[in-house]
């Protein structure tokens, strides 16, 4: 990484004259404003505007681009104002500035709602050009780069935020380097012990790793040669952060993982593309169910290539990609070839304006949510993986995995979810809560006689889909009240038969387990407790509001009740909670609340007290899916002894597995003590889908 300006100058040869004095302008005004400043490391505040320029030259963007990360702190760190920046550097340059400024919230109740507002605006500005969060993912790699110096809890915490937002959203702009970085960054400071085991054994076999690839290498161009075709043959290893996650997802070690290794084949054009699939094939045996050809279906990012993995000399497995080397450059620089200096773009780069990611993050903007709910929202939908569903007419839908047929329906149009009576995949009617799969072709039957039910949202993934199903609910069913991620019911104008009220007890249990995959629910208790007020309506009265009592702090997962006050609309409170006893009239003005997705398993929920380890969740987890149950709730906290104190959920296909179940968690080295908690459902909810 260069240090000073003269390194920085020698770096912008293929800038105009023009573009250089503008950029070397920026560069010592930015040295400037930062004199008196220092990072944490010690070194001058300068160097790291500096290389963060450095990061986008080597990705090759636009000279304005360049300019407005030399000065993406000025305006938080010094006082500049952006006036000052658009009087000297242009509108372009400070629009950027700005859109990668944090904001400032005075008010604002903790640190996590000032990080969510300030990603929720980057987002917004990257709408409006993208090249603002181009600057912003430089900065974040140049600080995870530099990470060391942090104190270690604040390392974990940027390393996970890193995890969760910057690197998946690098991949879904499609610039395959900053993301695999990024994602290698973060599990150093998140989980250092594999990291270093990773880098030490992909050390010790460079040298037979070398030996090996050359000979592969080699057998790919002589047999290109015979078919006349010009090649280009690259070898590299995979990068850290995937070979954790198959030594995590297959549940080995490393010295197990045998397809560590990885070839790719770039060519003149999409022909040659399949016909050096051939010749591989034909070289080595392909390994069934590792094909998947991006080039017929481009991923979301505009990437494109064929993917084959094949059994290759001495038995070890390589994936292959092949690829054009107009595919190759949009995989590599993803939308900021859109801006490669001096280079004609072809017709079907990668243009802001056609990525999936852009156009959904507008879409987010029209929905009414906090600003946590929206960051939750762009990581468990936007940034999470994809899949390609068809309709019968042909037409691809792209939508976040693990959607449903009911996402589906709505995605077509808001009616055809809302009078949707059933679905078939394929030709094959399949359960409304059924998850999608990629490539399927989906056929929405409706009737004008069927309507959305609210265990609707128990299995939608989309925001879309579930804003939808909430308003016909709140303006069609008097005894529902849907707000935030709470399902209020109309208490019962008669009294009900025993076996009526059994079943709402036991819905009502039920209904205290939230899943962990909806984007509603929320594990952070000061996330819950958010005060916000939203308008809603109970019968003919409007204006009330739900509202979490102060006094027991419900979060999710708790046994809740309502409370109508006078005034202040509904008050949640935990159902045991010792206050509502002093409320003189709680009896007659309790209402029916749960939380508004629930698992339709059996659930129980324990506490677990442990040792410290960076990967408590991933174990207990590994310990639960031997008998097909699944975490879908969790909170881990340090305690004053050092230890972790963890509360999870879990759902188990058989409630008789419960006691295996927590034989086997008591197997994890780190647990010192697990009890169970809590009430909760032993029987499936009857969804009626």
């Amino acid at each position: 990484m260069i240090k000073n300006i003269e390194e920085f100058t020698a770096k912008l040869s293929e800038y105009t004259q023009e573009e250089r004095e503008q950029i070397l302008a920026a560069c010592r005004r930015a040295q400037d404003l930062h004199k008196a400043q220092l990072r944490d490391s010690g070194e001058p505040y300068f160097i790291h505007p500096l290389q963060v320029a450095e990061i986008l030259v080597d990705i090759r963007m636009d000279a304005q681009t360049i300019t407005a990360a030399l000065l993406h702190d000025v305006l938080e760190d010094t006082l500049v104002t952006r006036q000052d920046l658009r009087k000297e550097y242009g509108r372009e340059v400070e629009s950027l500035v700005n859109g990668v400024t944090k904001i400032n919230i005075v008010k604002a109740k903790n640190k996590n709602v000032q990080e969510a507002e300030t990603i929720r605006k980057m987002l917004f500005a990257m709408v409006k050009d993208i090249r603002v969060i181009l600057i912003k993912l430089a900065d974040k790699l140049h600080n995870m780069r530099t990470l060391q110096f942090k104190p270690e809890a604040r390392r974990k915490v940027i390393a996970q935020e890193c995890l969760d937002i910057y690197a998946p959203l690098a991949g879904r702009l499609g610039i395959s380097g900053l993301k695999d970085e990024l994602e290698d960054l973060s599990l150093k400071h998140l989980n250092h012990d594999a990291y270093e085991q990773i880098k030490s054994f992909v050390a010790q076999k460079r040298g037979e790793r070398a030996n090996y690839l050359e000979r592969v290498e080699t057998a790919i161009y002589e047999a290109a040669a015979v078919e006349k075709l010009e090649v280009e043959v690259e070898t590299r290893a995979k990068h850290f952060y995937s070979i954790y996650q198959k030594m995590k997802r297959r549940s080995k070690a490393i010295d197990e993982i045998f397809d560590l290794l990885g070839i790719r084949i770039l060519c003149r054009n999409q022909t040659e593309c399949y016909t050096l699939l051939g010749i591989v094939h034909q070289l080595w045996m392909p390994i069934e169910g590792r094909f998947k050809d991006y080039i017929a279906m481009p991923k979301a990012n505009k990437y494109q290539s064929l993917h084959t993995t094949v059994m290759c000399y001495g038995g070890k497995l390589i994936e292959i990609q092949i690829r054009t080397l107009e595919m190759h450059r949009i995989a590599e620089y993803g939308i900021a070839a859109h801006w490669l200096y001096k280079q004609q773009l072809s017709s079907d780069g990668a243009k802001p304006e056609d990525l999936a990611i852009i156009n959904r993050v507008k879409s987010l903007n029209s929905f009414r949510i906090t600003s946590n709910e929206f960051l939750d929202e762009i990581k468990r939908e936007l940034l999470k993986d994809s899949i390609y569903v068809f309709t019968p007419k042909g037409d691809a839908i792209e939508l976040p995995k693990g959607s449903t047929p009911i996402d589906f329906a709505y995605h077509i149009h808001t009616e055809v979810g809302n009078h949707c009576m059933g679905a078939k995949a394929d030709g094959v009617i399949v359960p409304l809560k059924e998850e999608l799969k990629n490539t399927q072709v989906i056929e929405v039957m409706t009737s004008p006689q069927s309507h959305p039910h609210v265990n609707w949202l128990r299995y939608v993934r989309t925001t879309h889909a579930r804003s939808k199903i909430r308003s016909w609910l709140n303006r069609h069913d008097e005894n529902l009240i849907i707000d935030r991620n709470i399902v209020a019911r109309k208490k019962a104008e008669h009294p009900r038969d025993d076996s009526r009220t059994a079943k709402s007890q036991h819905a009502s249990h039920a209904a205290s387990q939230p899943d962990l995959s909806d984007p509603n629910v929320r594990l952070d208790s000061q996330q819950i407790m958010d005060t916000s007020k939203v308008g809603i309506r109970i019968g003919n009265e409007r204006n009330m509001m739900i509202r979490f009592a102060q006094c027991c702090n419900p979060s999710t997962g708790d046994d809740i009740i309502g409370y109508v006050s006078r005034g202040r609309g509904i008050i949640v409170h935990k159902r045991d909670c010792s206050n509502v006893h002093y409320i003189t009239d709680f009896k007659e003005r309790t209402i029916e609340v749960e939380w508004e997705t629930v698992s339709p398993k059996a659930t129980r929920r324990f506490r677990v007290t442990a040792r410290r380890t960076l990967d408590l969740f991933s174990e207990i987890e590994g310990a639960v899916r031997k008998y097909k149950g699944h975490l879908i709730e969790g909170k881990i906290e340090e305690t004053d002894m050092e230890h972790l104190e963890a509360v999870f959920t879990m759902e188990l296909e058989r409630r008789d597995d419960f006691k295996q179940v927590m034989k086997s968690i008591r197997t994890v080295p780190a647990v010192l003590n697990l009890i169970e908690v809590g009430q909760h459902s032993s029987e499936p909810l009857n969804l009626g889908i």
